[in-house]
């Protein structure tokens, strides 16, 4: 059975009532013990009476990510192929609906970027496009793919959902990680965000890590939307996906995404219903390594500065530096500052909060005792390609 069967039959209501309902002394009793053994356990974790414990859970979540990870931070940067896409998403600025310049880079433009990403220090890259038909079917980013190897051998994907036999050829061509983020798990929410377009299908979007697993990419990246709905439900429901693709796929590395929401083009604002606020969200790093030592955590430029510097020691081990949500975005970066020279990005997914360049990153993780690794993957270790 895919997730979408096994999640339907998942009590996640019970659960987040059961984590409101937690007393401090069964947070107490998996504190003492260092780790999360089921999503109860990680329902206690996540709970109001759990904020109360926060410094303790913080300080079990360093001790048990410096064991398993090290005191290394993987930095990587998004870059943007186009923002076209047939979809209706309302808090999305790339929601077709949205009056912005339409834009789908052509592949010498993006290996001229990858390039400026690389002197920058990259070896490791996101590669981000809107949901649409015309540049999956034609070999597009198979060729992007290709022609950035060279100067980048970790390369992700974050596209639309698309059939096994169509990720092959992207996973031949080099590319080693998809990334899909569910969105919302809450399915009325689902549906009432997203009306119109191939993204209206939840269960096949649920899905599509195990497709991709089954196409052969070695690592996979899941997350929720924080923000669109009740971020407990939300938590449990990545947790509960994270654990089924750690037993379905375990050749694959599975990593977790916290974003965040942001305002975006359309007048989307986040719900203050659903805010997420600083406090919880270090509570929920440290929750998810609690119950997924070996899982990484990766932390996106949503985050303000202030906070991303403390977040660095707690638990998180993939940051993402630099930043540009808009295709064709760094070739007005200017790469001695690494500042854009253009003040307009009408083109842009979302706006992000932490504009330091990866140079001041990477000196802010070194001056906490860790270490920028820019590359902890090569082409050369895949077989055949020795």
């Amino acid at each position: 059975m895919g997730f979408s069967e096994i999640y339907s039959q998942l009590p996640v209501e019970a659960l987040v009532r059961q984590s409101e309902d937690t007393s401090a002394a069964t947070v107490d009793d998996v504190l003492a013990r260092g780790s999360a053994r089921n999503l109860r356990e990680f329902a206690a974790l996540i709970s109001p009476a759990a904020q109360d414990r926060l410094e303790a859970l913080a300080a079990r979540s360093q001790s048990v990510t410096q064991r398993h990870f090290g005191k290394v931070i993987r930095l990587f940067a998004p870059i943007y192929l186009s923002n076209e896409c047939v979809n209706i998403c309302t808090y999305c600025g790339f929601s077709r609906n949205n009056p912005i310049p339409r834009i789908t880079l052509p592949v010498e433009q993006v290996v001229e970027e990858v390039g400026k990403l690389a002197r920058q220090g990259f070896r490791s890259i996101l590669v981000v496009a809107g949901e649409h038909p015309k540049y999956v079917s034609n070999g597009y980013v198979e060729e992007v793919v290709r022609r950035c190897l060279d100067t980048v051998p970790g390369i992700a994907l974050e596209l639309g959902p698309l059939e096994t036999a169509t990720y092959r050829p992207m996973v031949a061509a080099g590319c080693e990680s998809l990334v899909v983020y569910q969105e919302t798990y809450h399915k009325p929410t689902y549906t009432a965000l997203h009306t119109a377009g191939p993204k209206k299908n939840y269960e096949w979007r649920m899905d599509t890590p195990e497709r991709a697993y089954a196409a052969g990419f070695r690592r996979l990246g899941i997350g929720a939307l924080f923000g669109l709905h009740d971020w407990r439900y939300e938590a449990l429901s990545v947790a509960a996906h994270a654990r089924h693709l750690l037993q379905h796929c375990w050749k694959a590395q599975i990593s977790i995404s916290i974003p965040r929401m942001r305002p975006a083009a359309g007048g989307f604002q986040p719900d203050p219903q659903y805010f997420m606020n600083d406090r919880a969200l270090v509570q929920l790093i440290a929750a998810f390594r609690l119950l997924l030592p070996h899982a990484g955590i990766v932390l996106s430029t949503r985050e303000h500065p202030t906070l991303r510097n403390g977040l660095v020691r707690l638990g998180v081990t993939h940051m993402s530096a630099g930043a540009s949500t808009e295709p064709g975005g760094y070739s007005s970066f200017d790469e001695t500052t690494w500042t854009q020279t253009k003040a307009d990005q009408p083109g842009e997914q979302f706006h992000i909060a932490d504009e330091r360049s990866p140079a001041t990153i990477a000196e802010m993780i070194r001056a906490q005792g860790y270490e920028p690794v820019w590359k902890d993957f090569d082409q050369s270790l895949v077989s055949g390609k020795a």
